[in-house]
């Protein structure tokens, strides 16, 4: 138990976030023109519009709210007067109303590629692979946070916050983690191996960001109507002559 304890909580997260790294280089050198979310909006847009904005937004909550709860001290908070009762039940409405609608959207973008029949079939092993990760992941993340507020309130910054930020000081506390409830155990697990898959599914383009349009040069559109403006010759109709 002891040597799971160790694998698990102090040398998984350094192997996912080498795999992380390497399989991202290696990626955007070896199949940058693979580097794509291959786009489906032709197919079916109506359902996309919606899934698509839903998901997004909600990560961008749930990523903000793991970045405060396990980078931010309790004693941080505590002196900025937003003690652990009310910091709880903030992170909890939060993190419930974010974790609903990122799942939601998830499914909805789910059944849209299980329903329309061109959008199915351009879906690869690889791209099912990856979902069944992500809904693990979110999943299980927000079954943590109904766990914790409607069940027995657990306090995560004492240890699993604790131990992430001793993994960035390559001083690990694997004892912490070996404390924490089950759910934590599993969602912890489910998004390491989550991080490790990215660098090779469609997730890659979340390390895309469009900063060459800034600065591309204007595209000249030419209007139709040019060849008729004083100068031009006027378009002919029908075939050209060859000769006499």
């Amino acid at each position: 138990m002891a040597a799971l304890t160790t694998f698990l909580w102090g040398a998984l997260p350094y192997l996912a976030v080498a795999l992380l790294i390497s399989g991202t280089v290696w990626r955007y050198r070896y199949d940058r023109f693979g580097w794509t979310t291959r786009s489906s909006e032709l197919y079916e847009s109506r359902l996309l519009r919606i899934g698509s904005p839903l998901f997004h937004v909600g990560l961008l909550f749930v990523i903000a709210g793991h970045v405060v709860g396990l980078f931010v001290p309790q004693s941080w908070t505590d002196a900025v007067g937003l003690h652990e009762s009310a910091y709880h039940a903030l992170a909890l409405a939060l993190g419930v109303v974010a974790g609903v609608l990122t799942f939601g959207g998830l499914a909805l973008l789910i059944w849209r590629r299980r329903t329309t029949g061109p959008v199915f079939l351009g879906t690869t092993r690889n791209d099912k692979v990856m979902y069944v990760f992500l809904v693990a992941a979110l999943g299980t993340g927000l079954a943590t946070t109904l766990i914790n507020a409607f069940g027995a309130t657990y306090n995560y910054r004492d240890t699993v916050s604790p131990w992430l930020r001793g993994l960035f000081r390559l001083v690990p506390d694997t004892g912490l983690m070996a404390r924490v409830p089950t759910e934590y155990h599993v969602h912890v697990t489910v998004a390491l191996l989550l991080f490790a898959l990215l660098p090779f599914t469609r997730l890659v383009h979340a390390f895309t960001a469009p900063v060459a349009y800034l600065f591309r040069p204007y595209v000249v559109y030419r209007s139709r109507d040019d060849a008729r403006r004083p100068g031009t010759a006027r378009p002919r109709r029908g075939w050209e002559g060859t000769g006499p």
